[in-house]
């Protein structure tokens, strides 16, 4: 519980405004240092993104001395780029938004650290945001999006099914057991050695194994989809990445060829690992999209499932999803790509949504910690689990 003084200078800070209301949003939740100036509207004013992709692909994965490092680097230019490229000055700020969990503690550091001294210094309301709320509510930055909707998330550090009841109010109705299909697809992507591929040398794993795939015959690979015989809304990707491990070492044996070699049958594998993901994601959402009706918590005109997150630029992955909304009624929608994958835009649109409701707003001198694990919504996964729906079977024919 806030005190009474914290309070009434929350109200305060709603009771200031310069017309419409601007939130600068920061975003450094894992390896991408953004910012972004977002208005009441959803209009983009300015934003600014390094990436450090490059640097991680030299380095197999993600090292989080080396990310924090780079967010210390360079968090200072991408907010000063976004002010300066949406005209915007720091008294003009409405307040300042910024993701405090989940993910990486060294990289949310550096943005909490970073946005409690700008607020303080430019005596400015502060918005903790949770990631993933921001990944789920961005659609509607770009259409009317209303609650209640049904949203999967979709990344290299996330997994999970949930039902978007309003800004803060979200039903938690499936999660990753343990990897992310993001983190798999980069894993199983390092363990071919695709960046010594000539068309996937500056590709993320993700982006390699979905262009690669394209050309592969995912039938050469049949792999088993998870948790076949489970019947909740949970997702398994480590059982999958073993299973990929030992047929990439049972081919580089065949070939006759060592451990880093591109073998010569990586399109498929690329295809076969693709699949499996797209099926389990697909197979997972139908169930959840039939709880839903049975439970009566989507609307029963124009019921709709928003994905975002990263993986969730991936065509293959749409197409197989579009065959579940199309077989139940649901319209899918995804944010561009652009959006799909960590940003300040989404960070200072969630902003503008608290805003708007008057939820989560801190004066600047409160005290926030980052939390690195941090759950959305309200936990129903058992009560899914309890009611063991078992969705019709459908055929995944889905084209590159």
């Amino acid at each position: 519980m806030l005190s009474s003084r914290v309070v009434s200078l929350r109200r305060c800070w709603l009771g200031k405004g310069f017309g419409s209301r601007l939130v600068l949003g920061v975003e450094t939740s894992c390896d991408d240092t953004g910012a972004a100036v977002v208005d009441e509207v959803g209009s983009v004013l300015g934003e600014s993104l390094h990436s450090q992709k490059e640097v991680h692909l030299r380095t197999g994965g993600i090292i989080p001395a080396v990310a924090q490092k780079l967010h210390m680097e360079n968090i200072s230019r991408v907010v000063q780029e976004a002010l300066e490229r949406s005209g915007v000055s720091e008294h003009q700020l409405s307040a300042v938004a910024t993701t405090v969990m989940p993910g990486l503690a060294l990289s949310l550091g550096i943005g909490v650290d970073f946005s409690l001294n700008f607020v303080r210094q430019h005596n400015k309301p502060f918005i903790p945001i949770h990631h993933m709320e921001a990944h789920a509510l961005t659609i509607r930055m770009l259409q009317p999006v209303p609650f209640p909707f049904l949203v999967l998330l979709i990344s290299g550090g996330h997994c999970l099914l949930a039902v978007a009841r309003g800004v803060s109010d979200f039903l938690l109705l499936g999660h990753s057991l343990d990897s992310a299909p993001g983190d798999i697809l980069d894993k199983v992507a390092r363990r071919l050695s695709l960046i010594k591929h000539p068309q996937c040398s500056t590709l993320s794993g993700g982006q390699a194994i979905e262009l690669l795939a394209k050309d592969g015959d995912r039938t050469k690979f049949p792999l088993t989809t998870p948790l076949g015989q489970i019947y909740d809304c949970c997702f398994s990707f480590a059982g999958l990445q073993s299973q990929v491990t030992r047929l990439i070492r049972n081919k580089e044996a065949e070939e006759g060829v060592e451990k880093g070699t591109l073998l010569s049958c990586v399109n498929d594998i690329a295809a076969a690992i693709q699949h499996t993901v797209a099926c389990h994601l697909a197979k997972r959402t139908h169930r959840a999209i039939l709880f839903c009706k049975q439970n009566y918590l989507l609307p029963s005109c124009s019921p709709t499932l928003v994905v975002s997150g990263g993986v969730a630029s991936n065509q293959y992955i749409r197409k197989a999803l579009t065959i579940i909304t199309e077989t139940t009624g649901l319209q899918l929608l995804c944010p561009p790509a652009r959006l799909c994958m960590d940003n300040g835009v989404m960070i200072a649109w969630n902003g503008v949504e608290r805003l708007k409701e008057g939820a989560g707003i801190l004066p600047p001198h409160v005290d926030v910690r980052y939390e690195p694990k941090a759950p959305l919504g309200v936990d129903i996964t058992a009560e899914v689990r309890a009611a063991a729906i078992r969705p019709p079977s459908i055929k995944m024919k889905i084209t590159n």
